[in-house]
């Protein structure tokens, strides 16, 4: 514990949030709205140059990959790369699957609608996810305003009959829980957004093993700069579909990018099964570990806020049982029913994002779980500060 003015919050290999560490200027907000994953600087930085790849000027000329996949455009050294990491980490099938990559899992799932939207029907499809879903899913669907689909808001109240399309977003984005299908149809298509389903986050309790499954290097590796997804399809239709989808919009995806994603996952791997490398997962999961610990701690001191709970499960990767722990914290104010969350957090200067855009009401935020070790501690610190209605003050 620290010994600080009564702090409440555990040591740990980063300095505990005290007024002292708090370096930036009392005005300054921390932006903890976007899951920008910085977290990871530090195991990238201890990797120093196994990640190094050199370009020469007469490489990526031509806009085919040498590979033979029905994605014209997938280098095929990242294709190896997917699927290795898939079958050490246990978290997907592979087998059988048409992959295909994108700009990220954005793109992708842009594409995934486009191909999943009947072009016969008089009035768009459907798209509907259930709250608190993830706050792009509206604007990703309506954006272009396309005829194929619409959205329709959340998947609970959803009774409309026909066709239509349901993102299921496991382990869910904002609040962590592992999620299933709730409409209940015969005629849904469903896209499973798995940018989560990895050992730091959640347990893996099974393969994964749908129609639709979309990945992001992003959350996975936090090289988010590098805008590489890929996406898991059963369906060869569906995977053309999608990859024509790419290719009128963008003619495939950065060359560049797809080597070095594809040596990034290759170095996790390798980490993974060599003993003389520090397995990046099992590095990472101490850090989520460690994070929500001491989050819990001021929770738990402050009793203003509620905190998501999370069941123990067996985790096929660690062998172990473990808890969950998201990237994004769902937190909850106590007290009247328009209690404004995200507003008290912006008066201490921290920035989050409204449970009005994830379809939910004002008492929840989402808080990014993955920055720097800095921002997080001067969170805490912030946090702790904050007294409600419930504190009798």
């Amino acid at each position: 514990m620290c010994g600080t003015d009564g702090c409440l919050i555990k040591c740990s290999s980063v300095s505990c949030a005290t007024p002292e560490n708090d370096t930036k200027e009392p005005s300054t907000t921390i932006n903890l709205d976007h899951g920008d994953p910085t977290m990871y600087e530090s195991y990238w930085r201890k990797m120093g140059n196994k990640c190094d790849i050199t370009f020469n000027g007469d490489d990526s000329l031509s806009y085919f990959a040498n590979g033979k996949s029905l994605c014209w455009f997938l280098e095929s050294k990242l294709e190896e790369q997917i699927k290795r990491l898939h079958n050490v980490v246990e978290n997907a099938i592979v087998d059988d699957y048409y992959i295909v990559v994108g700009t990220g899992s954005s793109q992708l799932m842009q594409a995934a609608l486009y191909a999943l939207s009947p072009t016969d029907q008089l009035e768009p499809i459907s798209v509907v996810s259930a709250t608190p879903f993830y706050s792009s899913y509206p604007e990703v669907t309506d954006f272009v305003k396309s005829g194929l689909h619409k959205w329709a808001g959340d998947a609970r109240t959803f009774e409309k009959n026909g066709l239509y399309i349901e993102f299921v977003t496991s382990p869910n984005n904002p609040d962590g829980v592992i999620r299933e299908p709730v409409v209940n149809g015969n005629q849904g298509k469903l896209i499973y957004d798995l940018a989560y389903y990895w050992p730091q986050y959640t347990a893996i309790t099974s393969p994964a093993n749908r129609d639709v499954m979309l990945f992001t290097i992003s959350k996975c590796t936090g090289h988010a700069g590098s805008r590489i997804g890929w996406a898991l399809v059963k369906d060869k239709e569906v995977a053309r579909k999608m990859t024509k989808f790419m290719e009128i919009s963008t003619i495939g995806v950065s060359k560049e990018a797809q080597l070095r994603a594809a040596k990034i996952l290759e170095v996790v791997s390798d980490s993974c099964l060599d003993p003389k490398m520090e397995n990046f997962f099992e590095y990472s999961q101490s850090l989520m570990t460690d994070r929500w610990q001491r989050l819990r701690q001021v929770v738990m001191a402050n009793d203003f806020f509620v905190l998501q709970k999370y069941p123990l499960q067996y985790c096929l990767f660690t062998k172990d049982f473990c808890e969950s722990h998201p990237a994004f914290a769902w937190l909850i104010c106590k007290g009247r029913e328009e209690e404004d969350c995200q507003k008290l957090l912006k008066e201490h200067k921290i920035h989050t994002r409204s449970g009005r855009r994830f379809g939910s009401d004002l008492r929840n935020v989402r808080i990014s779980m993955l920055s720097r070790d800095e921002d997080f501690n001067i969170f805490l610190q912030r946090l702790m500060a904050i007294r409600g209605p419930t504190n009798g003050n």
